[in-house]
This record gives structure tokens, C-alpha cells and sequence, in this order.
């Protein structure tokens, strides 16, 4: 999908401009401060009306930001930060869900010993993407804590954690640009999937890019999210228990339901639902707001990689996630049938199988796009580089010898 023909509509600049104190005063500040006012208004009785009055124009400033700016500082390499200007499409979203709603929204786990306050309300309404402590987040899900909740030790976790999980997102991908230093290593993209090599082989090699690569998402939101505890605990003086786990050991997962619904994060949960899932759930009932929401998701991972190439194709996104909500599906028709979740041991290898197969298609996607061409400190800096290039360009050299 390319963004041409809204640069053409909307008062944005032909090409993109880089970020500097000057561009973000100009495009950024607007939009945010915006976001805030209307967090305030949403925990504020009465206000509808200008809630209403109020979106169009947060929504054209977000876009306005989302498409005049350039991220990456002018360095290709650096081009995959500009997925942060998705930041924009959920100031979008979120506040048109805010302006829908009739009435106030409540917040009900507040930090301990804190007075009810409109302003810290609507500040941690801006930020909580997972509507923790909220009204409107029914049916989320909230790892069990497992970290200790002394501020101090609380932070000290979280540098650690940051630093692990910095250290094995950089190690995997450098692992997986060693694949394929030359296709989808660079910038420019390539499939996982190389045609040379026998059925098995193609996709044993394709299964273990992929692995890798889920690895290391993992390891990259974890990293991002410990980040954000440190200055939010640390100088905000948030209380640790605002903070808990983004994720439930999703390698656990014993059903693809339990994977998506509970131990992988929760961040956009709400969004996917409000834009996807309960629109079509009108329509299509419980059915159709399962595959609404991971339709949602679809068309949200797609334009993440559009930042990035404009040429990519929509519908490998659509079918990687419609596919993973035909998962969810059938096991709910696997349990009227048979009264009987699945879960257990078979259940672990029916969700992981299902995962696999079609985050193939998914992980292709990214790779395509070029997006494991991209390089950053994380992965360049990492301290077994090469031993790395080495033991991985020998064990693909070896795959390439059925």
C-alpha cells in the first residue's frame, strides 16, 4: 500500500521530512497534546458534544504527522523506526473509540494512597494502551506478577531484563540476516523461502528464520516495554503495580486462543477489537468479531511494514492473521463438539504446528518488505557477532548440501 495519494490530499510535505526539536513541535506536538485533551474530556462528565467536534481534527493532525515525517534521520538502515508513526494511528483510533462512548470512562485500580484526579486519570488513560485498571478493558487478561515490587529492586529488573533481552534480539538478528546476507538480509528484501533446496529442507529452513524471528519480537517489545518502566518508576514515581507483566511465557501456550488472547501482549487489544471485531460482530455474530479483530490486526502489521516498502501486498497480512482466527474458531467448534477444550501436551503441538505454518507467510512478509535488512546499535554491537555470522552462514551452507 503506498500513502501517495493522501500526501496528495492532505497539506503535507512530497517527501518526507526528518525529525529535528523543529519538525516536532511543527508535526508531533499537535497531535499529542490534542491526544491529551481529549483523554481529559473522556474522563470528564458532559463533554460529548465536544468530543465529537473534537476528532476530525485530532484525527487529520495524527495523519498530518504520521505522513510528513521520516524517523529513520536519513539513514536507510534506521528506516524501521518510522513504525513508530503508527503511534498516530492509534491517537486516531483511540480517541474516536473515546468519542463513541456516552459516558465517562472510569478507572478503578488507582496507585495506593492516590486522591482521584482528572489530570493523572487522563495521562494514564493516554498511556494505558491495555486499559489496565479501566472500565472499558473487560475480559483482559493480566499475567501473574512474578518480579519483585519494591521500587528499587522493581527497577533494577527492569534494567536487567532490558539488557537480556537487547542482548538476544540483537544475537537473533544478526542469526537470521547470516541466512541471507545477500536477499532478505538487505534492505532491499527477499523471501525465506528459497526454491533451490528440496520441499523439506525449504521449509525446515524457513521454520527456523521464522523461530528466530518470533524470538526476537519478542525480545524487542520486552525490551521496549522494561524501558519504559524505568523512567515511569523511577522519576514519574509510578507505583510498580501499574506496570505489569506485558507478557504470559506465550511459548506455553497450550491453544492458539490462549496464545493471542493471553500470554502474547495485550497492547492493542482493545483497538483491534473496537476497529475490526465489533463491527463485524454485528453482522457476523462471535464469528465474525473473532475474524474482525484479527483482520484489524492484519491491516495494522501491514501498514507497519509499509513505513518501510509501499510495494508490500496486503493480503499476506490479511491471510497470516485471518488464518490464526480460523485457529480460534475451529477450536471453539472442537469444544461444542466434543465438550472439551484443547489444552494439555496435544493442545501445546496443535498451537505451536498452527503458529508455525502460517507465521511462515507472516515472517515472509517482513522479510519481503526488507525489514531484517534494517541494523540498529542492538544487534551490531552484540559481542558474539561473529561467531554468530560464522556458525550460521556454515549451518545454511549445509542445508544447501541435499
Amino acid at each position: 500500500m503506498s500513502f501517495a495519494a493522501l500526501r496528495d490530499v492532505l497539506p503535507v510535505p512530497s517527501t518526507p521530512i526528518s525529525i529535528d526539536p523543529t519538525s516536532f513541535v511543527s508535526y508531533v506536538l499537535p497531535p499529542l497534546l490534542s491526544y491529551f485533551v481529549v483523554a481529559i474530556l473522556a474522563v470528564t462528565p458532559q463533554t460529548h458534544s465536544l468530543r465529537v467536534a473534537l476528532w476530525p481534527l485530532v484525527t487529520l493532525l495524527a495523519l498530518r504527522a504520521a505522513l510528513s515525517l521520516d524517523l529513520s534521520l536519513g539513514k536507510p538502515e534506521l528506516s524501521f523506526l518510522n513504525i513508530d508513526l503508527l503511534l498516530m494511528f492509534s491517537i486516531a483510533t483511540r480517541t474516536l473509540e473515546w468519542t463513541l462512548a456516552k459516558e465517562p470512562l472510569k478507572r478503578h485500580i488507582r496507585p495506593a494512597n492516590s486522591t482521584p484526579s482528572v489530570v493523572m486519570d487522563a495521562l494514564d488513560l493516554a498511556a494505558n494502551l491495555r486499559g489496565y485498571g479501566w472500565d472499558w478493558s473487560k475480559g483482559l487478561h493480566v499475567p501473574r506478577e512474578t518480579r519483585p515490587l519494591t521500587r528499587t529492586r522493581f527497577v533494577a529488573h527492569a534494567v536487567f531484563s532490558a539488557g537480556l533481552h537487547a542482548f538476544i534480539c540483537g544475537t537473533l538478528h544478526r542469526a537470521v540476516q547470516s541466512f541471507s546476507p545477500d536477499a532478505f538480509g538487505t534492505l532491499q528484501g527477499g523471501s525465506i523461502f528459497d526454491d533451490t533446496l528440496p520441499l523439506f529442507i525449504r521449509y525446515l529452513r524457513s521454520t527456523i528464520i521464522s523461530t528466530f524471528c518470533a524470538f526476537a519480537i519478542y525480545c524487542v517489545l520486552q525490551m521496549g516495554y522494561d524501558l519504559c518502566i524505568i523512567p515511569a518508576v523511577l522519576i514519574l514515581r509510578q507505583d510498580p503495580l501499574q506496570w505489569p507483566p506485558a507478557f504470559d511465557a506465550p511459548w506455553f501456550s497450550t491453544s492458539v486462543s490462549d496464545f493471542w488472547g493471553r500470554r502474547w501482549h495485550q497492547w492493542f487489544r482493545q483497538t483491534f477489537i473496537f476497529v475490526g471485531g465489533y463491527p463485524l460482530s454485528l453482522v457476523f455474530g462471535r464469528v465474525g468479531g473473532i475474524f474482525g479483530g484479527f483482520f484489524a490486526s492484519g491491516v495494522f502489521h501491514h501498514m507497519a511494514l509499509a513505513t518501510l516498502n509501499g510495494q508490500v501486498e496486503l493480503w499476506r497480512m490479511l491471510v497470516s492473521f485471518g488464518m490464526m482466527a480460523l485457529g480460534v474458531v475451529g477450536e471453539r467448534l472442537f469444544l461444542q463438539l466434543s465438550g472439551r477444550k484443547v489444552g494439555g501436551v496435544v493442545g501445546w503441538v496443535w498451537t505451536m504446528t498452527w503458529l508455525i505454518l502460517w507465521g511462515n507467510l507472516m515472517i515472509d512478509t517482513w522479510a519481503r518488505g526488507g525489514m531484517f535488512g534494517c541494523s540498529s546499535i542492538i544487534d551490531s554491537a552484540t559481542p558474539v557477532r561473529v561467531l554468530v555470522e560464522r556458525s550460521v552462514m556454515a549451518f545454511d551452507v549445509w542445508l544447501h548440501t541435499f
